[in-house]
């Protein structure tokens, strides 16, 4: 036991001392936001822009009216040009594009012989705003034809607000849904990322010391088996580390960057709402859905889901760097890994695969629940299925299913590890990783 703790000790000691940890521990938090205010600064700026837009409506059906400016977009009626004479001076002039309504015989086929001409292929939020304008006036033209008053439609419209309850009487809602999305999917993506970083991780250390000849020496004074799991726990302690300090910067830039910017919530919140200022409607909207959002998270069972965290994280990960751990002593090189790494990575991906595109749209249908319990998937599909309540018969069951195949997982790696470690200059194959399994001597 004091071995493996020595070997624990070293490798954890031996990751934090390294440059490029160290750096990536204090500079990745830093490139994260710095990443996602250029993408926020560059949107902003993108939508800042205005495009200007003329059309020619022979059909005289449209107006001025009906292609409102926008904050992004402004409508100048060039009908009277023609659209001969319109085309040539947008294609010299500094214009977006050229909008062409022709007259037709029907509201029909005016839909279907609508033209839009620009310099460079238009943006599909542009296109889709003048169709949604185009719509509604032809759609309003055609309700007018059938005898029907626009003004009872328009004050025919309601929305709904269904609220939603368990039997056990709980109440639920959608921006709790959106809440347990954001929780589950963030914590299966942060555990598929850990395995893969520090899964490969530990590969990497084995074949290191197993290339420079040090494995020779170290093994001579230490079981195989105790080098693995101290290398697979060491990584992970390091790994853990990096994350818990992350977290604090993290939160620590989210609480100085907005007052440095001047952003605050309970400015957000008094902002004067117009009737006439659509776009303003639209964010005090956005932040009343944000402020649900926020209310959902915490709503959240969050010391249940922190558990079970720990639980699936140390079971995902001590499962798939065993592996991992055992590759690293197969092979001579990264290079020759490649050949083991496809099998290994396959269900990794299915199960980020499987928990956004299905436990999303259907947590607790048959496929969800059925990878929940597949060891390989089960750490990812499980956390994203948590925050929308999973029985705990499930979890169980699914925690015993992952133990059982982490412990057989770490005993077939152990057996792989010990003769593989002291092997050089052979390229193994699926062939001879079953007979070092079978080697019980």
């Amino acid at each position: 036991m004091n071995k493996l703790k020595l070997i624990i000790q070293r490798e954890f000691i031996a990751k934090v001392k390294n440059k490029s940890f160290i750096i990536m521990t204090f500079l990745s938090p830093l490139l994260m936001v710095g990443m996602g205010a250029l993408v926020f600064f560059l949107t902003k700026k993108n939508k800042e822009k205005v495009k200007k837009i003329v059309f020619v409506d022979e059909s005289g059906i449209f107006s001025k009216d009906v292609f409102k400016d926008s904050k992004t977009l402004q409508f100048e009626d060039y009908t009277k040009l023609g659209i001969e004479e319109t085309k040539k001076k947008v294609e010299e002039g500094d214009y977006y594009g050229a909008l062409y309504l022709p007259k037709k015989d029907s509201l029909e086929i005016l839909a279907k012989s609508i033209e839009f001409y620009s310099k460079d292929s238009p943006g599909l939020t542009v296109m889709d705003d003048i169709e949604r304008k185009i719509d509604a006036r032809l759609r309003n033209l055609k309700l007018t034809d059938f005898g029907i008053d626009l003004a009872k439609i328009k004050a025919s419209k309601i929305s709904s607000d269904v609220k939603m309850y368990n039997f056990s009487g709980e109440e639920s809602s959608k921006a709790k849904n959106v809440a347990s999305i954001i929780a589950g999917g963030a914590a299966g993506y942060l555990l598929f990322m850990f395995v893969l970083i520090y899964g490969t991780s530990v590969m990497r250390s084995v074949i290191e010391e197993k290339t420079s000849r040090i494995i020779e020496v170290i093994v001579s004074s230490v079981k195989p088996f105790q080098l693995m799991l101290g290398k697979i726990i060491g990584n992970a302690s390091a790994g853990l580390l990096q994350f818990f300090i992350w977290g604090i910067i993290l939160f620590a830039l989210s609480m100085i960057l907005p007052a440095i910017f001047g952003v605050s919530i309970s400015e957000m919140q008094t902002a004067q709402v117009s009737a006439e200022q659509m776009e303003t409607i639209k964010q005090a909207a956005d932040m009343g859905k944000f402020e649900k959002i926020i209310r959902g998270v915490l709503d959240l069972p969050l010391l249940q889901m922190f558990i079970l965290f720990i639980f699936y994280f140390f079971g995902g990960y001590m499962l798939y760097s065993s592996l991992f751990a055992a590759i690293g002593a197969a092979v001579d090189n990264e290079t020759d890994s490649q050949q083991f790494m496809t099998p290994i990575m396959l269900p990794l991906i299915l199960g980020v695969y499987v928990g956004f595109f299905t436990v999303i749209n259907d947590p607790h249908g048959p496929i969800s629940v059925i990878f929940s319990y597949i060891p390989f998937t089960s750490p990812i599909v499980m956390l994203m299925r948590i925050p929308f309540g999973v029985a705990w018969w499930e979890i169980v069951i699914s925690l015993l299913i992952l133990i059982l195949t982490f412990m057989s997982a770490v005993w077939i790696a152990a057996k792989i590890y010990r003769v593989g470690i002291l092997m050089y200059g052979k390229k193994p194959n699926y062939k001879d990783l079953w007979k070092w399994i079978r080697y019980s001597s």
